[in-house]
């Protein structure tokens, strides 16, 4: 490991280690709710009314996943430091975009400093140790969709890529492109995005046309990855009338 790596590490286990500290004691309100038959029974309701003890996977899933908690907000810091530790290790697949929702419908953004800052530095630390590992558990464009549902804005966690060079970062992005290339093209975002999509698909777009080739023609990456590139910088008859569109659908 890296001493790029190895740092990156030490700051998520630290960021994790926040968040177990930060949200300690915290419960659901005593009077939450949930549908006995599409969420879960009482029993598992109660357990949310109870501080600091472990919730089996799927309760931990279905907690998170539902969106009609009465005071999400509550729920959300009585899970959290678990959901972290569940995000980290993989556990959220295929659902990482509705994983940054829940996030976003828990407004953390609006909690006290210390909360807002441990959920903060959590997002940023696994960020950026995604991004120097070279085999991350969760892949870039999945942690990426999570992050940027979280904060409602994809330009902060491209702020940081763009530091971030070398043949690691670099070949996170080649994998980035060749997974989403098509829906980009299409005019379309890789997932479903709660609340500014257009304005997300246009950022990592422009991001990705001003920043993705000199990194990726240095990383070796074929010419007609570099074309696709080229094209999400054409709008509309100009990329579909381009030499270099090979008319593949979108």
């Amino acid at each position: 490991m890296s001493a790029e790596e190895s740092r990156a590490h030490q700051r998520l286990d630290a960021a994790l280690d926040r968040l177990a500290l930060t949200f300690a004691g915290m419960t659901a309100r005593p009077d939450e709710y949930n549908c006995v038959c599409h969420w879960g029974d009482a029993e598992e309701l109660a357990r949310l009314k109870v501080a600091d003890t472990e919730l089996d996977p799927d309760l931990l899933r279905r907690t998170w996943q539902a969106c009609d908690w009465s005071d999400h907000p509550s729920v959300l810091r009585r899970v959290l430091p678990q959901f972290a530790r569940s995000l980290v290790a993989g556990s959220a697949d295929p659902w990482y975009a509705e994983a940054g929702r829940s996030f976003a419908r828990g407004r953390w953004r609006q909690w006290p400093a210390e909360q807002a800052g441990a959920v903060r530095e959590f997002l940023h630390a696994w960020w950026a140790r995604t991004l120097v590992d070279p085999r991350p558990v969760v892949p870039v464009p999945d942690v990426l969709a999570l992050a940027t549902e979280a904060s409602g804005d994809v330009v902060p966690w491209l702020s940081v890529w763009e530091t971030l060079t070398g043949a690691t970062a670099d070949g996170h992005l080649a994998a980035l492109v060749e997974r989403w290339e098509w829906e980009l093209i299409g005019d379309q975002l890789p997932w479903s995005a709660w609340d500014n999509e257009e304005e997300i698909r246009t950022g990592l777009c422009s991001w990705l046309v001003r920043n993705a080739p000199a990194r990726l023609r240095a990383h070796g990456a074929p010419a007609e990855l570099l074309n696709r590139i080229r094209l999400l910088g054409l709008d509309g008859a100009a990329r579909w009338e381009d030499p270099g569109w090979d008319g593949r659908p979108c």
